[in-house]
């Protein structure tokens, strides 16, 4: 089963330098790092912050006053040097020079394919950062107006060759989301304009030259009903760009290179649509949210409601760089309940780079430096144990499945707080995964996965505690599993075919 990996590119170079005491580029990365990385199973790294931001967008990033309040909170020593501004106000996509360039990107994306790692980069579709080219050249790219508005900035910039008269000939607007004010170090692509999306069609089928797949940011911002509603205000292209931008940008990707993947940052209840227009994955939001504040019974109505084929399609995670780091979300015990869930579901699972260590600073992306943050034991345990367990048990392995509980007996309704995941490897082998995601005890009986043998018997190994069993294979058939588990408590059980 693919496991994503978020590496902080910026950060992560940055200690690597400070680790071996000299200059280190993508190309100079440590043999073991990556050894260690197929140990934990990883499948795809994503390395967020690749692409240059460049001085006009840093300054905004070192000016913000909220932003100051928050690197003094999170880096107290934090000095400008510190701040290399967003990674998500793209100047270009180029890799930088401190990273060693083109040249050792692509050797690093070989030394990945090396343990069967795929590289995943950046791709942001609604908006550039106001120091790319674009914004210089094509201002008609953009969504603009000829009269100033909130949430817009002058062309030319005050600095910009190009201005020959001594007011703006435009108003550019700023990238946004509907629901936040606007982001003020970019400028918001209008993909109304058949230009525009020619262009940005051209720059990611450059960006998958170099790479494997991408996360798309903020991916259902740029679907036309989306992008209609929130830029109808402004003036529009003249003809309009007919049809979904992510239809014509996959299609185009994938007559290159048929097997390239995409991911999407996704909200709003929009995944379907997504992965309907191409999108491998789509974050699982909903899923977050719940482990979160929901209750297990609730929990446990999203994976049963949601379509197979689009629970396979998610991302399923318990932190990336916009979340509060899980550690200091979950309790220990909670945590591991929440982990397993993760780990056990179809789907693609994703780690942020210290969250098996339970960090706990939620570092902003405008830095470029980090705290040093002690290991967690507690933590460090729980992810020990998923990724010793996960192989040895066969999860993500063969067909995987969500089961529904059955009461254990009548006016007994703990089982709706049960999570149930079932991975069969053939007619004489399955594994169930049960999570109890509740604050109480809790019991039911899983049912037998469908597609298994009608055994006489069944030699039953559990995985965490460590103990065996046999079970007669009627009465798996017709009762099922029995379960009584803890407080958030799990069990991964192998059931193996004797006869």
């Amino acid at each position: 089963m693919p496991l994503l990996y978020e590496v902080h590119a910026r950060c992560w170079l940055r200690e690597l330098q400070d680790g071996e005491g000299r200059s280190v580029t993508l190309a100079d990365v440590p043999e073991s790092t990556l050894a260690q990385w197929r140990s934990w199973g990883v499948t795809h790294l994503w390395l967020m912050g690749l692409w240059p931001t460049g001085p006009r967008a840093r300054q905004i990033a070192l000016d913000h006053p909220d932003l100051r309040l928050v690197y003094g909170n999170v880096l107290p020593d934090w000095q400008p040097q510190d701040v290399g501004g967003s990674p998500y106000a793209v100047a270009d996509y180029r890799v930088p020079d401190e990273f060693g360039g083109e040249a050792a990107l692509e050797q690093f994306r070989r030394r990945l394919r090396s343990h069967g790692i795929r590289l995943i980069l950046d791709f942001i579709p609604n908006h550039v950062g106001i120091d790319h080219p674009w914004v210089h050249q094509h201002p008609d790219w953009f969504v603009h107006s000829t009269d100033a508005r909130p949430g817009s900035f002058p062309w030319p910039l005050e600095s910009d060759p190009a201005r020959g008269t001594s007011s703006p000939r435009l108003w550019l607007a700023h990238g946004r989301d509907p629901y936040f004010p606007p982001w003020t170090d970019t400028a918001q692509l209008d993909l109304r304009n058949p230009a525009t999306r020619r262009a940005l069609v051209e720059t990611l089928i450059r960006v998958a030259q170099r790479c494997d797949g991408v996360r798309c940011d903020m991916a259902m911002l740029v679907l036309s009903d989306v992008f209609e509603r929130t830029w109808a205000d402004w003036p529009a292209a003249t003809p309009a760009a007919p049809g979904e931008f992510w239809r014509e940008a996959i299609s185009a990707v994938r007559s290159r290179y048929p097997d390239f993947e995409f991911l999407a940052e996704v909200y709003w209840g929009l995944e379907p649509r997504l992965q309907a227009l191409g999108f491998n994955y789509t974050y699982d939001k909903v899923l977050y949210d719940l482990l979160v504040h929901g209750s297990g019974q609730h929990v446990q109505q999203h994976v049963l409601g949601v379509d197979p084929a689009g629970l396979a399609a998610g991302i399923h995670f318990l932190e990336n760089h916009d979340e509060p780091r899980a550690a200091l979300v979950f309790p220990p015990d909670r945590h591991r309940a929440a982990a397993w869930i993760v780990w056990a579901l179809p789907g693609l699972r994703f780690l942020h780079e210290g969250q098996q260590t339970g960090a706990r600073v939620r570092l902003p992306v405008q830095l470029r430096r980090r705290p040093v943050e002690p290991v967690d034991p507690q933590v460090l345990a729980i992810y020990n144990e998923l990724l010793r367990i996960g192989p040895e048990a066969g999860i993500g392995q063969g067909r995987g499945s969500v089961l529904t509980p059955r009461a254990a007996w009548p006016d007994n309704p703990s089982g709706v707080n049960f999570v149930l995941v079932a991975w069969v490897q053939g007619t004489d082998r399955f594994t169930l995964v049960a999570i109890n995601y509740a604050p109480h005890p809790g019991q039911c009986y899983a049912p037998c996965p469908p597609g298994v043998a009608n055994a006489g018997h069944w030699q039953v190994r559990e995985h965490c505690a460590g103990w065996t069993d046999l079970r007669d294979g009627s009465d798996l058939r017709d009762r099922g599993v029995y379960l009584d588990l803890p407080a958030w408590g799990v069990q991964v059980l192998t059931f193996e075919a004797t006869g």
